[in-house]
């Protein structure tokens, strides 16, 4: 399949080029709450719609992670970043660790926002009635969205979420980047990385934890951290905004610091 060129914006002419990838209840306003305060001079960020979301709502499949990895590649080429790190929320962490698995010389660091794991995320059969009904019940993803943020958030906050969620995504390539994120492993292929990674959780978030984290994420990235925001549950960029900026902006920031990322192409 020929590679689409995502949709996307760009934030910031910084020298470190960083590519950030939505999940599966956002496009790329996933990141508004965050751009107000991120160091536009220290990076440059392009934030994309996958195939399906946003204003690439129209287009066509496949709706994987392996068809949204190689679209991220084609829109690094399109920019001329030979040399990029990746931030992926949720089903975008699924997406970044694609990217890696298909061409890790590219990749200077990596950040998983509660990220899915790249074994896929096997679900007894009541959660997964649940998420499978999301795609045509607004009661379903209100649902998910309460129980993953850890029944604490207002209802408006909910109801906002739920109506974004609606509004960005085509129901059909919804429902079918469901099977990807969730049924596809291919850790194997990402196991022993030497790329530092970075793995953020929110505490009040039960499906993807940082116990989760510690027995994925941790096991097969080599050079890997976490970070655990107390405050947080799955929407982390919502939830707490500064926190994040600060936690994930601090290990980009190494990189420079160590010189790892002299000669990157931008």
């Amino acid at each position: 399949m020929t590679p689409f060129v995502l949709p996307h914006g760009l934030h910031g002419s910084g020298p470190h080029k960083v590519i950030a990838v939505h999940g599966w209840f956002a496009d790329r306003s996933a990141f508004d709450a965050l751009l107000p305060d991120l160091d536009r001079g220290a990076f440059q960020y392009a934030l994309v719609d996958l195939r399906g979301y946003g204003e690439a709502k129209d287009a066509a499949g496949p709706y994987t992670t392996e068809v949204g990895a190689a679209d991220v590649l084609a829109l690094a080429d399109q920019l001329g970043w030979d040399r990029f790190s990746l931030i992926g929320h949720s089903m975008g962490g699924s997406v970044i660790q694609r990217v890696l698995a298909a061409a890790p010389h590219r990749v200077r660091r990596l950040v998983g926002i509660s990220p899915v794991p790249a074994s896929g995320l096997p679900m007894p059969p009541e959660q997964w009635e649940l998420f499978a009904s999301a795609e045509h019940h607004p009661d379903s993803r209100r649902a998910i969205i309460d129980l993953t943020s850890g029944g604490r958030r207002p209802a408006a906050w909910l109801d906002r979420m739920v109506r974004r969620s609606l509004d960005c995504s085509d129901a059909k390539a919804f429902r079918a980047w469901l099977d990807s994120w969730a049924r596809e492993g291919f850790h194997a292929e990402i196991d022993g990385s030497a790329v530092p990674a970075l793995a953020v959780a929110g505490a009040l978030d039960p499906a993807l934890s940082a116990d989760l984290a510690r027995q994925t994420w941790m096991a097969w990235h080599v050079n890997a951290e976490l970070a655990e925001l107390p405050s947080a549950g799955h929407y982390s960029m919502d939830e707490t905004p500064l926190e994040v900026i600060r936690t994930v902006e601090d290990f980009l920031r190494a990189d420079d610091a160590a010189g790892e990322g002299q000669g990157v192409v931008g």
